[in-house]
């Protein structure tokens, strides 16, 4: 997932150089590492600054805190974030609907780790810079995705649970293989792909859940 860089060919954003778009995809970048690893508390300008290999005046003139920084990731982050469940599809067959979405939460997790630990970390601070967001964008969508969820287990197309609860254990089962990712490497051992086995086992038990008595 792209943090805000452009590609050759692109023309950079309205009013920044290419020089100006490379620097800050550079700090971006750099911030997503720092913060991922570290947390918010543990980052400081200084060390994004010598990750990004600019100057902290150079860093400074792109985004006038770390905040700014975290902030510009966090904005970057959440259309990825929220597209697997929006691509949930009423019209779709519901069991097969409901695994598609746990692949592509799995998928996200696997290929993007650091955001999603940002995005933990973010939330474990009290989502600061989100909780407009989480209270907003991201409620609405899990109550327009919820209602499909009940309207499926009216029709007795999938088993009867809370919908909303669906959804979280989704979350949970997935993003911990890329929030706790040292923690299931050191457990499984070398030899292992955490995440080819995760989405076995993940699409039995979800399969199973699902089955409508």
């Amino acid at each position: 997932m792209s943090v805000d860089q452009t590609q050759d060919g692109q023309r950079p954003a309205a009013g920044r150089t290419r020089i100006q778009e490379r620097n800050r995809a550079a700090i971006l970048e750099a911030g997503l590492a720092v913060f991922s690893e570290t947390g918010f508390s543990g980052a400081t300008l200084d060390r994004i600054a010598r990750e990004a290999r600019l100057s902290k005046p150079n860093l400074l003139y792109y985004f006038p805190s770390k905040e700014a920084v975290h902030t510009a990731l966090l904005e970057n982050l959440l259309d990825a974030w929220l597209a697997p469940l929006r691509a949930l599809d009423p019209a779709g067959e519901p069991q097969q609907e409901v695994l598609a979405y746990v692949r592509r939460k799995l998928e996200l997790a696997r290929d993007y780790p650091r955001e999603s630990r940002l995005f933990a970390n973010e939330v474990l601070r009290g989502a600061p810079h989100l909780s407009g967001v989480l209270g907003g964008e991201l409620a609405a969508l899990v109550e327009e995705k919820a209602a499909v969820l009940e309207g499926w287990m009216e029709q007795g197309r999938i088993a009867r649970m809370p919908a909303k609860h669906l959804v979280f254990s989704i979350w949970a089962l997935t993003q911990h293989y890329a929030d706790f990712e040292t923690q299931v490497r050191a457990v499984l051992g070398e030899g292992h792909d955490p995440f080819a086995e995760a989405g076995e086992f993940l699409d039995t038990l979800f399969r199973r859940l699902l089955v409508a008595p």
